[in-house]
């Protein structure tokens, strides 16, 4: 699984310590390597409605830079091909007609190395507006917009994949075994706490608009467990049958289950080489100390129900809950893994989670919270305004990071989000209690 071409990138996205200019072209870089391994087939093919081909992601990001950097702010500039606003905004209202989110597939033009070239274009007129200072904030807004699409781009191409008889893997490697972990607590006395971004002072770091404002809540005493629910703890559910028990499920979980015949996370399977699971390097033994990854929400609150019994009442935290352990452990900048453990990601290989004692990089953890705005929450000003607040209705906030964020994507107060029957995402859980 190769292009025609090979080019020349940078393979690492830069921390937040570096310039913005460093951080614009590396995270430029790394969208660019992400794609190597892929044919224009690959970069073209689309598996579902929640997933977007390779391809549209790199031409959805250029088409953001192009959009509200290079036609919003530089008079002279002219787009490249005006018939592509059409192919390429997301859902954008305020930017006008689009192409059906599930016709993204359908784009055999422009060809992949066409959008490579137009992001090349895009990319050198940018240059002249890193060190403009009125445009910093929008600047960082499209770093982390790419560093999202990243994610989403190897998410994305896995489920393509996967429906291949074949199971063909994107990188061939060897992924490595995670170590036995045995689960301890941290326990939290409660009390008022202080959440949300700070987003204040000139030195305020970068946060999406729904990470704000920040205010207090009331936190009852707590303890969050150290480790995320494993692989073979999921397999004790199973074999339990935890699939099978209408009683630990929601309502509309229970439904979920029944319609779409579903017993155990996505791209597991039991087959004559013993149990498996399907990554970005094909088919692997599925190891049993690893994080369980690609569960839904209902899937994850059906376990914690079926963990009450078990583990001292243990239950899903609240986004507050995990926020107030997180802000006590951990840099609000930086990701708790270090580049060196192998479970951030590069464009070397195939990012997997193998199990740390840290709260950032394995995968996103789904807590019960809804997705709902804070008091005296305000959208941004714009179309950029339609990033995040539109869409928070009937959806669950994660924390965290996963195997596949780019390094310093990752903070304490970042709130992803999904509807709680997606799981193609790397999506765990980690259980908490009260104590």
């Amino acid at each position: 699984m190769a292009q025609s071409q090979s080019r020349s990138v940078s393979p690492h996205p830069v921390g937040a310590d570096n310039s913005l200019a460093e951080r614009f072209h590396a995270t430029r870089a790394l969208t660019e390597a992400l794609v190597e391994p892929l044919s224009d087939s690959d970069a073209t093919i689309q598996s579902m409605e929640d997933a977007s081909p390779a391809k549209w992601h790199l031409a959805h990001t250029t088409w953001f830079w192009e959009t509200f950097l290079l036609r919003d702010h530089r008079s002279d500039y002219a787009l490249h091909d005006e018939r592509w606003a059409f192919l390429f905004n997301s859902y954008y209202e305020a930017e006008g007609d689009r192409i059906g989110r599930f016709s993204r597939g359908m784009l055999s033009r422009p060809t992949l190395d066409e959008v490579l070239d137009w992001r090349a274009h895009v990319t050198d007129v940018m240059a002249s507006m890193l060190d403009d200072p009125a445009l910093t904030p929008l600047i960082e807004l499209g770093i982390a917009h790419e560093q999202q699409h990243q994610e989403l781009l190897l998410t994305d191409i896995k489920h393509a994949l996967f429906q291949n008889p074949l199971g063909p893997a994107m990188w061939d490697a060897q992924l490595p075994r995670a170590q036995a972990r045995e689960r301890g607590w941290t326990g939290h006395p409660g009390g008022i706490g202080a959440i949300g971004h700070e987003g204040a002072g000139e030195d305020a770091s970068f946060a999406f608009d729904c990470e704000s404002p920040r205010h207090r809540v009331l936190l009852e005493p707590f303890a969050l467990a150290d480790t995320l629910v494993t692989n073979a703890e999921w397999d004790a559910f199973i074999a339990d049958g935890g699939y099978e028990n209408a009683a630990l499920w929601l309502s509309d979980g229970w439904a979920w289950v029944q319609d779409n015949r579903v017993g155990a996370p996505l791209y597991w399977r039991d087959a004559d080489k013993g149990a498996e699971h399907f990554t970005l390097a094909g088919w692997q033994p599925r190891d049993p100390h690893a994080p369980v990854t690609h569960i839904s929400y209902f899937e994850a609150d059906a376990f914690a129900s079926w963990a009450c019994a078990q583990w001292d009442k243990a239950r899903l935290p609240t986004e507050f809950e995990w926020e107030a352990v997180a802000r006590g452990q951990h840099a609000e900048e930086a990701p708790a893994h270090e580049p060196d453990e192998g479970n951030q990601l590069d464009a070397a290989g195939p990012p997997q989670p193998v199990g740390s004692d840290g709260l950032f990089g394995d995968c996103w953890q789904f807590t019960r919270s809804a997705y709902l705005p804070f008091p005296r929450f305000q959208p941004a000003a714009g179309a950029v305004g339609e990033y995040n607040g539109k869409f928070m209705s009937g959806q669950f906030v994660l924390k965290g990071a996963s195997c596949a964020t780019p390094r310093g994507h990752s903070r304490a107060s970042y709130r992803n989000f999904f509807y709680p029957h997606q799981r193609w995402q790397f999506t765990g859980l980690r259980l908490a209690k009260d104590i």
